[in-house]
């Protein structure tokens, strides 16, 4: 089998796919980017790794070159330039409110990223009554409730038993807080987010969405849905500079501990005893990221934009063409969590038999110009599950993608199992990487700055 005559020309769904995802959905800064080979040549950059860090939104940059020259210190500067930042930085928090539907009470609190949200939340539980959470969480959304009073609930085969499992657990003994992903980071498939949020809400707990996965992907509504705290980052929203946020109830933000003592977080201080203010400045301690807060904004203005169910629409398509490419080559497994899964996103992770997911990691890129994610997605606990103990390899897209990006992938693995690669790999301190890499970096990267080498934990394993 060749990578010309893998392509279903005849099927359904890979021919909607064609007709509706043609062009992004959104313009995005890099689409047209073009990188080099191994073997010489350059290929346009095909961007499959969404689901770490999505490109940004042209609309976004656009914002951002005309923000800039007023870009200021905020809240107490008296100059024109610090009052038009301060208008920016509080016009972004209102923007996130509606793009979220909050509720007339909930707070909306900039932090760095999903991580920093949940890491907050965590200080502000107001007993000691437990964390409830699932085995398939993202690490954002298992470490920060290992240091309170846990319980993990194991994710059954399908979501009918997980729900059940959910709801004995919470009958058992008491919980304050659920705390569930939207979207499966791994597999990206969606949670029953309404009945999650019923079973805790009948139990007396309150329910945390860990929507890092699911904003980027599916519209969130606060008030319809009753999920009491939601946290996202900006760098999976299509917006650079590192923002993330808590949206969610007053009242635990309010008694809570301030998360990060310091200017701004205050209303009064002497040198014996300090006022808080109350949320969100009380956790917004410091000098905040403006730029993050005004991108994150913007991109969130641009998804809302959208006509309603036009992402689901583009991304499910893409997903369709990719699975029934996969489909049609032997040796690759396709990972799920639940049998029973309705919907997903844009995620899609599978292994190829014979090959290390860092070795296929390396080789799309080396030999192809496609970037991939390999290992296991700070999700080692659900990666343990699927058998996929050497990790994976995930595939994600979202508003900026293409049919032709589905198929350079389809086309490259077809390549892989027909062919094999046409280049020699190594391993350096656990990293699959081309042995020579003859590719040129940019001319403005420094070539004698340190290389970081290595692995990060939870985004690739040693290969053995």
């Amino acid at each position: 089998m060749t990578a010309l005559d893998t392509r279903p020309e005849t099927c359904p769904a890979t021919a909607t796919s064609a007709a509706t995802t043609a062009q992004p959905l959104l313009p995005v800064v890099g689409g047209d980017l073009s990188v080099p080979l191994v073997t010489g040549e350059w290929r346009r950059y095909v961007n499959l790794d969404y689901a770490a860090s999505a490109p940004s939104l042209k609309s976004v940059a656009e914002h951002l070159n005309e923000v800039l020259p007023y870009y200021a210190s905020v809240h107490r500067g008296a100059g024109y330039a610090s009052q038009v930042s301060t208008r920016l930085y509080e016009s972004a928090r209102t923007t996130v409110a509606e793009f979220l539907n909050a509720r007339e009470d909930d707070v909306v609190v900039f932090t760095r990223n999903t991580t920093d949200a949940l890491n907050l939340l965590a200080t502000c539980l107001p007993n000691d009554d437990g964390v409830v959470f699932l085995d398939i969480e993202h690490h954002a959304n298992l470490l920060p409730w290992q240091r309170v009073n846990h319980r993990c609930v194991l994710a059954g085969t399908t979501q009918n038993a997980t729900l059940i499992a959910l709801r004995a657990e919470l009958h058992a003994r008491k919980a304050s807080l659920v705390a569930v992903t939207g979207a499966s980071n791994v597999t990206g498939e969606l949670l029953p987010l309404q009945q999650i949020v019923e079973i805790a809400h009948a139990a007396g707990a309150r329910v945390v969405l860990d929507a890092a996965q699911l904003a980027p992907h599916r519209r969130i509504d606060l008030e319809e849905t009753g999920v009491d705290y939601v946290a996202f980052s900006g760098h999976k929203l299509y917006a650079p500079h590192g923002a993330g946020v808590l949206v969610g109830r007053r009242d635990w933000l309010d008694e809570a501990p301030a998360y990060l003592a310091g200017g701004g977080a205050v209303r009064e201080v002497t040198v014996a005893s300090t006022q808080w203010a109350d949320a969100p400045q009380r956790h917004e301690g410091g000098t905040p990221n403006v730029l993050g807060a005004v991108a994150l904004a913007r991109a969130c203005t641009a998804i809302a934009d959208l006509e309603e169910g036009a992402l689901e629409e583009h991304e499910s398509a893409l997903r369709d063409r990719l699975l029934d490419r996969l489909a049609l080559l032997d040796h690759i497994k396709v990972h799920q969590i639940w049998r029973d899964s309705p919907d997903s996103i844009g995620v899609v992770a599978f292994s190829v038999d014979g090959y290390h997911p860092g070795f296929v990691a390396a080789y799309l890129s080396a030999e192809h110009g496609i970037g991939v994610r390999d290992g296991k997605f700070c999700a080692h606990p659900l990666l343990s599950r699927l058998g996929a103990n050497d990790g994976a390899v995930r595939a994600s897209f979202g508003a900026g993608s293409t049919t032709a990006d589905v198929d350079r992938l389809a086309d490259a693995l077809d390549a892989l199992l027909t062919r094999g690669p046409r280049w020699t790999y190594d391993t350096v301190e656990g990293r699959w990487a081309p042995s020579p890499d003859p590719r040129p970096t940019p001319e403005w990267l420094d070539d004698d700055a340190p290389v970081a080498t290595g692995t990060a934990p939870c985004e690739s394993e040693p290969a053995w």
